[in-house]
């Protein structure tokens, strides 16, 4: 069988845990990083009692940056179209965490949860191009409407960080995909959240430098890294070298049904009977986009990877 450039390409810049071909299938991947990143929030709301959420997210992300440079050991050298892109990655990684965490300080858990939603949604809707994936993500979007706890007061600046977060989020998903393309094994990512964990370094020292001399924090916070940055960023950077971000944006849709299914079974989180409801629609909506992008995912994803390419490029 020849194998073109192209393909050698993608072959050698595809990570080893994870076969680029007949291998884990992509939602699976995507899933998995969510199961992650829920296992990692249970730690989290643990950790709230010992510190801030602020405090939680820069240590989280801190500890992240150094486990990530120390394990995959990331050569400097980079190509010169991908040092934008590597840092936007990395900004976006420690901007979602703390905007985030914040906004969870300010707001319900299910509205920070619905306004930051925004971004994988807004990454969904620009990158497509056809009719009825905007179909799909309007379903997506009202199932998650419907998980939505508005119980409790509402604080706007929560809201405005929630919304942050959302930038955030959507930004990553693209970087994410213009990093796997452009760098090889998990180089890009290490220096990315090697460069997030010195952005949160000031911001935790300003705001509780005590929290970094226990250990029992640290212990903690170095395992909600592994679970809710290191494994998960490494997983989905793997699914988005297989998948458009289009597609991926709209299968993160599946987030608030694990997130329940988490909450259900290791928190005791009881859910509505609307609430259920909304699950089942972005279930749907995610099986809608994923049958509908199998015949011709691999254009759509050339053409995503030129157009996100092209901008960086012009750019560099």
């Amino acid at each position: 069988m020849v194998i073109s450039p192209a393909e050698d390409a993608s072959l050698r810049f595809a990570p080893r845990l994870i076969p680029p071909r007949g291998g884990v299938p992509s939602p699976v991947l995507v899933v998995a990083a969510m199961v992650s990143i829920q296992l990692g929030a249970v730690i989290a709301k643990h950790l709230f009692t010992l510190a801030s959420p602020v405090t939680v997210a820069c240590g989280r992300i801190m500890l992240a940056g150094v486990f990530a440079v120390l394990l995959w050991r990331p050569s400097p050298r980079l190509e010169r179209r991908a040092l934008l892109p590597v840092a936007g990655l990395g900004v976006a990684i420690a901007g979602m965490n703390l905007c985030f965490y914040a906004a969870l300080d300010r707001i319900p858990l299910g509205m920070a949860v619905t306004i930051d939603f925004i971004g994988p949604l807004a990454v969904a809707m620009i990158g497509s191009r056809r009719t009825r994936d905007a179909l799909w993500v309007t379903l997506a979007g009202a199932g998650v409407l419907l998980l939505v706890d508005s119980e409790g007061p509402v604080s706007w600046s929560g809201v405005l960080f929630a919304a942050a977060a959302g930038a955030g989020w959507g930004a990553y998903i693209t970087c994410s995909a213009v990093v796997g393309r452009h760098t090889a094994g998990h180089d890009g990512l290490a220096l990315a959240m090697g460069l997030g964990g010195l952005l949160a370094v000031p911001v935790v020292v300003a705001n509780d430098a005590v929290a970094l001399t226990d250990p029992v924090f640290l212990a903690a916070a170095a395992a909600l890294a592994v679970l809710s940055s290191l494994l998960p960023h490494a997983i989905e950077m793997a699914a988005l070298r297989r998948i458009t971000p289009a597609v991926f944006g709209v299968m993160m849709s599946l987030e608030p049904v694990v997130a329940a299914g988490v909450g259900l079974l290791l928190l005791g989180e009881q859910m509505r009977a609307a609430q259920w409801s909304g699950i089942g629609l972005v279930v749907v909506a995610c099986v809608g986009v994923a049958r509908g992008s199998r015949a011709d995912a691999v254009g759509d994803r050339a053409y995503a990877e030129m157009a996100v390419s092209s901008a960086v490029d012009k750019t560099t």
